[in-house]
């Protein structure tokens, strides 16, 4: 049985030969369709006699075409696909001179899923491009030297080789690798955690699981998820089923799945945010790594229309976040493919672990998208555990980077709790001898001599436990309430010439009765707006006169200005509730001690506090409030819960500053480090 490594560095050595024509970050458009090819090659050699036989005498059938003949033939051949050209790599060489039109020939022969992989792949371009370079006929001779039939590399050893070439070019390609590509520890410590609560049900003979990547790249994440139960349960099955809408990528993906004959299992092409390609699935593990930052414009006008169509019942009911990033839409279209939590008719719920940056754990205000969508989540009691991961763990960005654990069938000792697992400190990294792009560390744990770091950090997960490096908080320890303060508004009323001529500017047609209101009111100041409120509904009465609800209010903003020493403006007015609570959002004991009064509030004035939610907003208000703004108000209809996660609230570590006798020290040396390096120069 050949060994994946030595077949990975042969291959390796065959992409030399692109060299001048292409780049190094571009030899993967050539090597990873040529292996794929070669792979399909090997597998279909001891069926390709009896298909080409059968598809010569059904050429002019007319009962079996199309899709019927296309399954005929993969039955023939004992795979999910065929080719019924009479070309195979060994007869490639035959022709040297042509060798471009008989392998565009060899490609158009296989059935029709293998032509749309490889119509993704573009991979015509690159023959043509090798054929004008004159190498095409090097590199495919090469490949004949490669024997990847199933008796010498089998499907886990081929699979494993392909994760590997992936793996290098990528890397190789490192300044885009991010865009599809993660990490392979960081892959592991997912799928570690995710499926270790089930450690037990997965090593139950004949189990079958589902999982989904909607966003799957390559399809690293789902083979490794494969390889973990693999590794626990020779007999247990999991099914993959991943999407993605860049045509390269899905094309690699769908290879290595059809490599690995992964007959109930499916790789589907197309953004996930606009064409669910899986719309009627549910799935027992979701695993994601949806684009950091990106936005989502071109997927706008769709997504917003199923929200407004569809709301809670479609994918995205519990809010938009802002354009610039679409990663939560991710989150959300993930949990709608929950498998409902119901033992008692055998539906066993779902987990999923998705990787996001900083943004989604407090990005927005509450009220915002962005913080429903975390609201959402919470208060479902869907949030199990987030992990923060060191800097520099990814090829396309070195910022930090954070795993939610997300499922709707907590055990029993989580319910209503969230755990958080710092692993940021370089206990938990080690430095690469060399930089890939941005990725300038990894965990450990995946190769000889490695510390366990990902061990521990499942370690960690597993123990639940209150310690340096986790934490435990209920649901509610990352709510708040926003609460709006309001503060009367004080308004001091005065008539002149200037505003007398910049209301009659406005509305002419009104001389008379400000005339009017000129000789009534007078032109002191008057500090009660509710008092000259009244006189003038009482004069435009005298006159017969309505004014419209806009030249009121014009008036009122010509005529006045703010004055904190003016009385308050009432806005309306009930009967005595007899609730001691009442002041405290916004009712007011009258002065003839019968009625309650509410005053309109001043939105120059207006503050807002977060009140964490297991406090109730009364004690806050009268703790924290009232002693210093006696005239305030809470605006009940206004507040807002919102939940936020800030990881360094919670394990920030507190370093005392330096002494002021230490900082002189350091800057008298400095000083006299200067001078003796001056003395050096003019000596």
């Amino acid at each position: 049985m050949a060994d994946h490594y030595q077949l990975s560095n042969f291959i390796w050595q065959i992409a030399d030969l692109l060299r001048g024509p292409y780049r190094p970050p571009q030899y993967e458009r050539v090597m990873l369709p040529l292996t794929v090819l070669r792979r399909f090659d090997c597998v279909l050699a001891s069926t390709k006699d009896s298909v080409l036989a059968e598809a010569k005498r059904l050429e002019n059938s007319t009962t079996i075409t199309g899709n019927a003949l296309e399954k005929w033939l993969n039955d023939v051949a004992k795979q999910r696909f065929h080719n019924h050209s009479p070309l195979n790599f060994e007869k490639l060489k035959g022709d040297p001179n042509n060798i471009d039109e008989h392998l565009v020939s060899y490609i158009k022969g296989f059935s029709q899923n293998i032509q749309d992989i490889f119509e993704k792949f573009e991979f015509v371009a690159e023959i043509e491009k090798m054929r004008e370079a004159n190498i095409l006929y090097l590199v495919v001779s090469k490949f004949c030297e490669i024997d990847l039939h199933p008796k010498e590399v089998d499907n886990i050893q081929m699979g494993l080789l392909f994760e590997d070439l992936i793996r290098r070019f990528n890397e190789a390609a490192n300044e885009t690798a991010g865009d599809y590509f993660t990490p392979r520890e960081v892959i592991r410590l997912m799928v570690d955690i995710l499926l270790s609560p089930d450690d037990e049900v997965l090593t139950q003979p004949g189990i079958i699981r589902k999982v989904l990547d909607p966003a799957c790249g390559t399809g690293g994440m789902l083979s490794e998820a494969q390889n973990h139960l693999r590794k626990n349960n020779q007999g247990a099955s999991l099914w993959v089923f991943g999407q993605d809408f860049n045509p390269r990528a899905y094309a690699i993906a769908a290879s290595d799945l059809l490599m690995k004959d992964g007959e109930n299992s499916d790789i589907r092409f197309g953004d996930t945010l606009t064409e669910d390609r899986f719309p009627d699935d549910k799935f027992d593990y979701l695993l994601a790594n949806p684009p950091f930052g990106v936005d989502w414009k071109k997927q706008q006008k769709f997504v917003q229309a199923e929200r407004d169509k569809q709301g809670y019942s479609g994918r995205f009911g519990a809010g938009l976040p802002r354009v610039n990033d679409g990663s939560l839409l991710f989150l959300q279209h993930m949990i709608s493919k929950f498998e409902p939590y119901q033992p008692e008719q055998k539906k066993s719920g779902s987990r999923l672990a998705i990787v996001f940056n900083g943004s989604p754990l407090f990005t927005g205000g509450a009220g915002s998208g962005e913080s429903e969508i975390r609201k959402w989540v919470i208060e479902n009691d869907w949030l199990e555990a987030i992990v923060a991961l060191p800097e520099q763990m990814f090829y396309n960005t070195g910022i930090g980077t954070y795993i939610w654990i997300v499922t709707n069938r907590k055990e029993p000792h989580r319910k209503g709790k969230i755990q958080l697992i710092d692993a940021r400190s370089e206990q938990f990294y080690i430095p690469m001898r060399r930089s890939l792009g941005d990725k300038r560390r990894r965990l450990g744990g995946t190769e000889e001599g490695d510390p366990d770091q990902i061990g521990e950090i499942v370690r960690l997960y597993g123990q639940f436990v209150d310690n340096d490096l986790s934490k435990i908080f209920d649901n509610a320890d990352f709510g708040y309430n926003r609460v709006s303060i309001e503060r009367p508004l004080r308004l001091l009323y005065q008539m002149n010439i200037d505003r007398k001529s910049r209301f009659l500017d406005a509305y002419p047609h009104l001389l008379d009765d400000i005339q009017r209101i000129d000789l009534e009111l007078g032109r002191e100041p008057i500090s009660d707006w509710n008092r000259v409120d009244q006189q003038i509904i009482e004069i435009l009465k005298q006159r017969g006169s309505r004014w419209k609800a806009n030249e009121l209010k014009t008036f009122k903003e010509v005529y006045t200005d703010r004055n904190p020493e003016a009385e308050p403006v009432i806005l309306k007015q009930r009967k005595l509730s007899h609730d001691s609570n009442a002041r405290i959002w916004g009712w007011f004991l009258d002065s003839d001690g019968r009625h309650e009064v509410m005053f309109e509030s001043d939105s120059q004035l207006r503050n807002f506090e977060n009140i964490p939610l297991n406090e109730a907003i009364l004690d806050y208000f009268l703790r924290e409030v009232e002693p210093h703004l006696p005239d305030s108000w809470v605006d009940s209809d206004n507040t807002r819960s919102a939940y936020e996660i800030n990881f360094n609230r919670y394990f920030s570590t507190y370093i005392s500053p330096r002494s002021l006798s230490e900082i002189d020290n350091d800057l008298k040396n400095i000083e006299n480090e200067i001078l003796r390096l001056l003395g050096d120069i003019t000596s």
